[in-house]
């Protein structure tokens, strides 16, 4: 039976073994090989080994993009990837507000920076954006996000610009690699 290799990374190889220390204090026999697997896991902050390797698992599967300033979890990018047609258009609306977050920031990163539109150009252009036929929701949370402004009558929108985290531009490549779209910009 082949052995599938998982990358075990610590950022400070003391609080491993701090870690190490106090769960084997906490138990009174040997540990077996999965629980001392676990207990790697956690030392490095997953919640058990599993979890480590479906993280490991998911990273690869997403053509291992590089190593970005902040952590990324690569099992949430693959779960919203599949609310993205071919064309890498959002097709649904993701129920979890953290996949919610990372999908208006891809919309975010669609409309033209240092721009004004009026509230029919904002809507045309986030119904090419998506498939769901809800562009007022998408508008709207996007004013809520802080990501678009628009005066008090509603007349005048603009994107504010701001640094996008790390998970949305992991979603940005990996929808730019699957669809090949041109209109990406990460």
């Amino acid at each position: 039976m082949s052995r599938t290799s998982f990358p075990f990374h610590a950022e400070d190889i003391s609080a491993v073994a701090r870690s190490l220390r106090l769960q084997l204090a906490e138990r009174d026999d040997k540990p077996g090989h999965v629980e001392l697997l676990n207990m790697l896991a956690r030392s490095i902050g997953h919640r058990n080994f599993q979890q480590l390797r479906a993280q490991a698992s998911a990273h690869q599967r997403l053509s291992n993009p590089p190593p970005e300033a902040e952590p990324v979890d690569f099992r949430k990018i693959e779960r919203l990837a599949r609310c993205y047609d071919a064309d890498a258009r959002l097709q649904r609306w993701p129920g979890k507000h953290s996949e919610r977050l990372i999908a208006l920031w891809v919309l975010w990163s669609r409309l033209p920076a240092k721009q004004q539109f009026s509230e029919g150009e904002v809507n045309e252009r986030l119904q090419a954006m998506h498939g769901f036929g809800d562009h007022a929701l998408l508008r709207r949370e996007l004013c809520d996000l802080g990501l678009m402004e628009r005066t008090r009558d509603g007349s005048v929108y603009r994107r504010v610009e701001r640094p996008m985290p790390a998970e949305a531009v992991a979603m940005l490549r990996y929808l730019k690699q699957r669809s090949g779209a041109s209109a990406l910009i990460a």
